[in-house]
C-alpha cells in the first residue's frame, strides 16, 4: 500500500510540473483544493493506465523498440498521456493536454520527475 502512495504522490508531482512547464497540457480549477484534488485523480488515472495498457503496447510494438533502439519508448509515453488526457476529459476532470508535440515533451518531464521523486521518497516493501 505504501508502494502505491509513493507512486501516486510521484505522478501527481510529475503532471503538476508538466502542467507548470508546458502551455499545451493545462489543469484548470477554480481553487487551489480542487486543483489539487483533480492532480491527485488525475495521477490515479495516469498510474493506471501505466499499470495496464502500457505493457500491452510494449509488447505489441517490441519489434519497433529494436528497430528504433528503443527511442519508440517516447512515443508510447506520448501515447499514454494522450490517453490519460481523453479518459479525464470523459470523467469531466480539468485535465488536458492538447496534441501530440506536448504529450510528447510532458511525457519526458513527467518520466524524469517521476524518476526524481523515486529516488527522494522512500520506497519499501512491507
Amino acid at each position: 500500500m505504501k508502494n502505491f502512495v509513493v507512486k501516486t504522490i510521484a505522478n501527481a508531482a510529475a503532471l503538476a510540473v508538466a502542467v507548470w512547464l508546458l502551455k499545451g497540457i493545462t489543469l484548470s480549477g477554480e481553487t487551489t483544493v480542487g486543483k489539487v484534488v483533480t492532480l491527485f485523480v488525475v495521477a490515479l488515472v495516469f498510474g493506471a493506465v501505466n499499470f495496464v495498457v502500457k505493457p500491452i503496447v510494449k509488447l505489441l510494438s517490441f519489434p519497433l523498440f529494436i528497430l528504433t533502439l528503443g527511442l519508440i519508448t517516447l512515443v508510447i509515453n506520448a501515447l499514454m498521456l494522450l490517453l490519460t488526457s481523453w479518459i479525464a476529459d470523459e470523467l469531466d476532470l480539468a485535465f488536458h493536454v492538447g496534441g501530440f508535440w506536448p504529450a510528447l515533451v510532458g511525457g519526458v518531464i513527467i518520466s524524469i520527475v517521476a524518476w526524481a521523486m523515486h529516488v527522494i521518497l522512500p520506497d519499501e516493501q512491507d
